[in-house]
C-alpha cells in the first residue's frame, strides 16, 4: 500500500470532516487542523471544489462558507471506511507480530523489558506483554515529548529507564536508525525486532 496515497487520503478525510462539522471554517483553521501550510490547505480545498466534493458560497465580510456536496458526503464515508479498515488490519498484524516478539523475549528468559519508540505499536506490544506477564519498565523514545504511555514512563535517555533485561523495538518512524543505535549501545542480542517492522 502506498503510504503517500494514504497520507493524501488522510488529509482529504480531515478536510471533509472539518467542513462537514462547520461551514464557516477559515482556511487558516483548516491548515492548522490538517497540520499543513496554508497554501497546501488551499490547494486541497480547490481540488475538492474541482472534484465536486465541496461547494463554496460567499458570506459577508469577505468570508466564504464551505459545504459538503452529496458527492462529498459519499467520499467522506468511503474514506472513513477505508481508514478504519486499514487501522484494523494494522492492529491485527501488529498484534500477531507482538505476540511472537513477546514469546521470543520469554524464550530468552527476559522478565523486564523496555519498549523503544512511543508509538501505536508500543501500545499494542504493551498489551501483549501484560497478557504474557512480562513487565514493561519503560518506553524509550529520544524524539518524544510524552511523559507516559498507557501509564508507563517515557524516557528520552535509555540509561534513565529502570533495570531491564532487553528491548523491543516499537519505533514506527525511524526503526532502522533506532535499531542500529540500540544494537550499538546494548548489543544486538538485547534487542528484539517485531517482524512487522521488516528490518
Amino acid at each position: 500500500m502506498n503510504t503517500r496515497d494514504n497520507k493524501e487520503e488522510e488529509r482529504l478525510l480531515e478536510l471533509l470532516d472539518v467542513v462537514g462539522q462547520r461551514s464557516d471554517v477559515s482556511q487558516r483553521h483548516l491548515a492548522r487542523h490538517m497540520g499543513v501550510a496554508l497554501g497546501l490547505a488551499n490547494s486541497y480545498l480547490r481540488r475538492c471544489v474541482r472534484k465536486g466534493l465541496i461547494k463554496i458560497s460567499t458570506a459577508p465580510a469577505n468570508r466564504y462558507l464551505y459545504y459538503l456536496t452529496p458527492k462529498g458526503f459519499s467520499e467522506k464515508s468511503r474514506l472513513t471506511a477505508k481508514y478504519f479498515s486499514v487501522s484494523f488490519e494494522f492492529y491485527r498484524k501488529a498484534s500477531e507480530s507482538c505476540v511472537k516478539t513477546i514469546e521470543e523475549c520469554k524464550a530468552r528468559g527476559w522478565r523486564r523489558i523496555v519498549l523503544c519508540g512511543a508509538s501505536d505499536l508500543a501500545e499494542i506490544a504493551m498489551l501483549r506483554a501484560i497478557e504474557a506477564e512480562l513487565i514493561v519498565v519503560g518506553v524509550f523514545d529520544p524524539d518524544s515529548d510524552r511523559r507516559r504511555l498507557l501509564g508507563v514512563s517515557v524516557v528520552q535517555i535509555l540509561k534513565k529507564a529502570e533495570p531491564f533485561d532487553g528491548c523491543v523495538l516499537t519505533d514506527l518512524q525511524v526503526a532502522g536508525k533506532r535499531y542500529k543505535a540500540l544494537a550499538s549501545e546494548l548489543g544486538a542480542d538485547r534487542v528484539v525486532v517485531p517482524d512487522i517492522l521488516r528490518l
